[in-house]
């Protein structure tokens, strides 16, 4: 499986960043009835609940993050990720479950794309 990455935004909505750690578990679910992102993907914490979302704009995806659009159709519906990075604006994280079933993708000549 590819490394994906995403970047977690909207901290400061809920409980900041300051608290974040390298290593830090988070949990990913997809959130298709938010009103204003229909591809919005909420990230949680055990025992503090949601923490923010992956970022889905060019202005909040840090470094080679993917945003939530192109991330959305490549886990289920919810997911895994651990803490790599944190930086002013944002948690860089990587996906550790993509919680489905190792569903590969393939294009048009068989080859994988994931």
């Amino acid at each position: 499986m590819e490394e994906l990455y995403f970047t977690i935004a909207g901290c400061s909505h809920y409980f900041g960043s300051d608290f974040m750690e390298k290593g830090m578990k988070v949990k990913l679910e997809k959130e298709p009835d938010n009103e204003y992102d229909k591809e919005a993907i909420q990230v949680k914490i055990k025992g503090l609940g949601k923490i923010g979302y992956v970022a889905n704009s060019p202005f909040t995806v840090k470094g080679e993050a993917m945003s939530a659009g192109r991330l959305y159709d490549r886990i289920g519906d919810k997911a895994k990720g651990k803490v790599l990075f944190v930086v002013d604006g944002g948690v860089v994280c990587r996906i550790t479950d993509t919680g489905t079933d190792d569903i590969k993708l393939f294009d048009s000549q068989h080859k994988e794309l994931i």
